[in-house]
């Protein structure tokens, strides 16, 4: 039934994915959002999977594979991982990425960054990474980031495609759009490099305030949302030199 419903909203309203060529003149940057082992890794938590996924494995293998170019080629990177004091829950989800357990800390493939000299960790207490960069005297961290780096094209991949990812891709596009973010020209979405989580009704029925929230779905609908704010949607990315 969700496949089928699947099909029918790419039929009825379909994401027009672009082939993306990043060329040396163009200056880039790669937000990672959440690729944390409380969401990807399974059995790491309260909302990790529950067995291996297709969707999830895809998007560990191409955010890794994106972030081993942007690192090889000197650009930035910034990393936000879900942090969360065991004090301040985040409703409706139950206890998850507890700040100092290891569900906070990256997947084991992307722990590598953690040492390259071009990469920003951000660890956040919302689903946001916009809201979640801004430090108690009004600063903010991703602002920052991009204006420090002259970014004009933001890459965007992680989980989850509908929740955090979505959260931060519409804020960025707004304060784009208000001119906080100059030089900022585009974000783009890697529909490969993203995913959420899956959680039938079957299992709905049996647990208090989580609704319903099938896989294939909530990624299709995370990124036509992406696209109606703005964003372009890459089916696939390449780097090209301008010469």
């Amino acid at each position: 039934m969700v496949l089928k419903t699947v099909d029918l909203l790419k039929s009825e309203i379909p994401i027009e994915e672009e082939s993306v060529i990043i060329t040396e003149d163009v200056k880039a940057g790669l937000v990672l959002v959440d690729i944390i082992n409380g969401f990807c890794t399974v059995g790491a938590g309260n909302l990790a999977p529950r067995e291996p996924n297709r969707q999830m494995t895809e998007m560990i293998d191409e955010s890794a594979r994106l972030a081993r170019v942007f690192c090889d080629k000197h650009l930035p990177v910034l990393a936000f991982l879900d942090s969360h004091h065991p004090d301040k829950l985040e409703y409706p989800y139950p206890s998850h990425c507890i700040t100092g357990t290891d569900e906070s800390n990256l997947v084991p493939e992307l722990r590598w960054i953690e040492k390259e000299p071009n990469v920003i960790i951000r660890r956040k207490d919302c689903y946001d990474g916009y809201i979640g960069s801004f430090e108690e005297d009004g600063s903010n961290i991703f602002v920052d980031w991009v204006k420090n780096n002259k970014i004009q094209t933001l890459m965007v991949v992680g989980v989850c495609t509908d929740i955090c990812v979505l959260d931060f891709v519409c804020s960025t596009l707004s304060a784009k759009n208000r001119g906080f973010l100059n030089p900022l020209e585009e974000v783009v979405v890697y529909s490969q490099g993203c995913a959420t989580f899956d959680f039938p009704a079957s299992m709905a029925r049996n647990t208090k305030d989580i609704s319903p929230h099938p896989q294939e779905l909530m990624h299709y609908v995370g990124l036509y949302m992406a696209k109606g704010r703005g964003a372009k949607i890459a089916r696939e990315i390449s780097f090209n030199s301008s010469k």
